[in-house]
């Protein structure tokens, strides 16, 4: 009941988790009544493109607290004396490294449906444990992004002043981001084709909220685990460029402090095991 009553659209929150079940148990229906590869992959697929919907609802959640920006920009500014997410685009606006590193940072999803094609085709009877990794895996990250309040350097910066961020000076702003969704425009280079993606996505749903640690690191070191688990040197490999541009993308563009990146590996590998370790514990497993 706290929280209902500081939610914004509690009501609106509901009906949309109602459909989504209504929508997830028709799939069942026609997979129990089709029971097929394709129709098992269809629900796959659609239970896969409700974290689309889940993601905003963490800045539902987590912005009635109070915002932890500025404890992990001090951080920051002690790890490396500066801010890599301020300084990084402004010292490298060359146009190849623009590019380069957007493309990194909109690869995610692309490589979220490779890692799945590849178990549907080669690797069927671990599709299971594979999907359930990569969606637990979300939803981990989606549980700390609720209860760890930190917007980001587009908008936390922004809502400070860049002024103060460039003095060293990280003031607390409180619950700001209750009422703000303000950020920086994406830097980078401004007719590039992958930069535009960025914008795109952003402006499609991005929110104050899932900065620490970084998921698009996580999820994608998961998914290296996942590709290492199917013993496919060359689906690893292929991967491993792309996951490199979106570590270094995510604070490049702003989205994320470097520790963000930096934690999300961690994080990436530690839930990726305790993911192995929860699906051997379903009966289906």
């Amino acid at each position: 009941m706290v929280l209902w009553t500081r939610l914004h659209n509690p009501w609106q929150m509901i009906g949309v988790r109602v459909q989504a079940l209504v929508m997830l148990f028709a799939l069942w229906g026609v997979y129990r009544m089709v029971p097929c590869r394709l129709t098992h992959l269809a629900r796959l697929a659609c239970q896969m493109g409700l974290l689309g919907i889940w993601y905003p609802d963490t800045y539902e959640f987590n912005r009635i607290f109070h915002n932890l920006d500025y404890f992990f920009a001090e951080a920051e500014q002690s790890l490396f004396g500066f801010q890599p997410a301020l300084t990084f685009s402004e010292n490298w606006p060359h146009p190849v490294i623009s590019e380069l590193l957007s493309l990194g940072y909109v690869s995610y999803y692309p490589l979220i449906a490779l890692v799945v094609v590849f178990y549907f085709i080669w690797r069927y009877t671990e599709l299971d444990r594979a999907a359930f990794t990569i969606m637990a895996s979300f939803f981990l990250f989606y549980v700390v992004f609720i209860f760890l309040p930190v917007a980001g350097p587009q908008f936390y910066y922004l809502a400070v002043g860049l002024d103060q961020i460039q003095a060293g000076n990280f003031p607390d702003i409180g619950y700001y981001f209750e009422n703000h969704q303000e950020s920086l425009p994406v830097p980078g280079w401004e007719d590039g084709f992958f930069h535009q993606m960025v914008i795109d996505a952003h402006d499609a749903g991005e929110r104050p909220t899932a900065a620490f640690p970084s998921s698009h690191v996580g999820v994608t070191v998961v998914l290296l685990w996942l590709a290492w688990r199917a013993r496919n040197a060359r689906l690893f490999w292929i991967m491993m460029p792309f996951a490199v541009l979106m570590f270094f993308g995510t604070f490049y563009i702003q989205a994320h402090y470097a520790i963000d990146a930096i934690f999300g590996i961690v994080a990436g590998t530690i839930i990726y095991f305790l993911c192995q370790f929860l699906y051997n514990l379903l009966p289906s497993s």
